[in-house]
């Protein structure tokens, strides 16, 4: 590895040295959210949120409480513009919520900025940006720090020109690049801007301070952080924000020992996305502080829909090992985790039911698990789905490796509970093999009662003929579709049964392509759950329908 070609932090910008007063420092109280998912996130994407993702996760977000949400670059693009004009000519931003724009400091654009947000009734913060660090200065910018100085002063000047008569907007400045800025020039900027705009108590300018490439470990950007907090002028008059990224991975640890070194506000992304590694996940800080016993302020008691909305709307996954959010990180495969974790549920339930304080009050002191999934919307199912055998992998896992089945989460809940009684009678590990067999057993019927003898789909007909018991039934269904044709003639043949749902996928079979398909429905009263497979989608699912039946036949 040429290693040599790169130099360590203090060989590349002057570390502040001093006084910490970080290290002893405690968080005790949330800071200030604000999610940049709208601008910093959504110039990520491959392929940037369309209006109506925009305003699905700008909902989602007021949704959550976050008070302060940055909505775009409306000076970039139509589509920023007319977002930020939606929230001034509609009523979906509740009157508590802080509108932030974004702009470089150029006139023109800085112009436009503001014409984007004349209008709106709620506080607004117009954000200001230059990169300051010496690359940047040198290669991007062509400028020394004199010149980078004036160019940043004459962009404040504007956005003061352009916006100081409306009462209801503040200012923001990013030196972008903060991290890799030489100290005195960052603060000496800093300065020049909260004097040239005048911050008060009663108008406040927020400095953000982005760690835009993670450079350094953690504590180098908390010890940058409090030599801005102690040595910045008008203190009183500014909220002083951090902005990191996750280039080495230490994104959300820079974000919480900048807090315990002065920072009042944060900005990230629900989750993380952005540009490269992404933002700092705002989301794992807020529930990191909630497992410290510190209200986040900040509403996780839905987490999965909150996943599914942000997945929808950023067009990417959130893979199953990130925290808190993540399919898995509530389920242990070690069987002896999954041992330690039931014993530490079945005391959980003892001491509540000894102190009268119920379980989802009573201190937390469950074995590998941080929080309580119930905290975020997760059921302890989740957590118990696998059996104690399960050392080299879960029961969906080799499912899933060994034969290509993808079952869905309840059904995964419903054969863990199988295959835990048969590990149970015969205390030895199950195979991968014996785990199809146990599957196909409580899943398909051999011996059918009931038989699909024959099928026909035509222009809006489908022809049905059914084996029940050696008597024939034939039936034409019109304008519905081959599995509601199929219920609908055996419900006409007195075998009813409610379809709740339908998971299907193509298998790997070798040469041959198969489907899969898992049927959750209703009989009797109770929940259930068939598989079908075949050559087809279609036949899949009808064959997941006769299993279905004739288990309840």
């Amino acid at each position: 590895m040429p290693s040599h070609r790169y130099r360590e932090i203090h060989e590349r910008v002057e570390v502040p040295v001093g006084q910490r007063d970080w290290p002893n420092a405690r968080i005790t109280t949330a800071p200030l959210w604000v999610p940049v998912d709208l601008r910093d996130g959504n110039q990520a994407l491959a392929e940037p949120m369309d209006p109506a993702r925009k305003r699905r996760f700008f909902e989602l977000l007021v949704a959550m409480g976050y008070k302060e949400i940055e909505v775009g670059y409306p000076s970039a693009s139509q589509t920023d513009f007319d977002f930020v004009r939606l929230l001034a000519e509609t009523s979906i931003a509740p009157p508590d919520v802080t509108i932030v724009v974004f702009t470089p400091a150029r006139r023109d654009l800085i112009e436009r900025t503001v014409e984007s947000v004349r209008g709106i009734t709620n506080e607004v913060v117009v954000h200001l940006y230059t990169a300051t660090a010496p690359v940047w200065r040198d290669v991007v910018l062509g400028k020394d720090r004199a010149q980078l100085r004036e160019l940043i002063l004459a962009g404040a000047r504007d956005v003061l020109t352009a916006a100081g008569d409306l009462p209801n907007v503040r200012f923001q400045f990013s030196p972008e690049v903060f991290n890799l800025t030489e100290p005195d020039f960052a603060l000496e900027i800093c300065d020049a801007v909260t004097e040239l705009w005048q911050a008060s108590p009663q108008r406040p300018v927020t400095l953000n301070l982005p760690a835009t490439v993670e450079v350094a470990t953690p504590n180098i950007y908390a010890d940058q952080i409090e030599y801005m907090h102690r040595n910045l002028a008008r203190r009183d008059g500014v909220i002083l924000s951090v902005h990191p990224h996750n280039d080495r991975g230490t994104g959300i640890a820079c974000a919480e020992l900048a807090v315990l070194a002065g920072a009042q506000r944060v900005e990230g992304c629900v989750f993380g996305n952005g540009e490269r590694t992404g933002n700092v996940d705002i989301a794992t800080l807020a529930l990191n502080l909630h497992a410290q016993g510190v209200d986040p302020m900040i509403d996780f008691s839905d987490i999965d829909e909150i996943r599914r909305t942000v997945e929808y709307c950023t067009r990417m996954p959130v893979h199953e090992r990130h925290p808190y959010v993540g399919d898995l990180v509530h389920t242990a495969f070690s069987g002896t985790h999954q041992d330690a974790i039931r014993k530490g549920m079945a005391h959980h339930r003892a001491r509540a039911a000894e102190t009268g304080v119920p379980a989802g009050e009573l201190d937390w002191q469950v074995p590998y698990l941080p929080i309580d999934p119930a905290d975020i919307g997760r059921s302890y199912e989740a957590v118990i789905r696998v059996n104690s055998q399960s050392g080299k992998g879960g029961i969906a896992y080799l499912l899933h490796t060994e034969y290509g089945l993808d079952l869905p989460r309840r059904l995964q809940i419903d054969l863990a509970g199988r295959v835990q009684a048969h590990a149970d009678d015969t205390g030895a590990e199950i195979t991968a093999k014996e785990l199809l067999t146990l599957f196909e057993q409580a899943y398909t019927v051999p011996d059918s009662r009931i038989m699909l003898t024959q099928w026909r789909i035509g222009d809006d007909t489908t022809d049905i003929v059914l084996d029940v018991d050696g008597r024939e039934y034939r039936s034409t269904h019109h304008g519905i579709g081959p599995v509601d044709a199929l219920t609908a003639a055996l419900a006409a043949a007195g075998h009813p049964i409610e379809i709740l749902g339908l998971t299907q996928h193509s298998v790997d079979a070798g040469a041959d392509s198969e489907a899969a398909c898992y049927l959750e429905y209703r009989a009797g009263g109770e929940t259930r759950w068939s598989y079908g497979r075949d050559a087809s989608v279609m036949a899949a699912s009808l064959a997941a329908v006769l299993n279905a039946v004739n288990r309840t036949a």
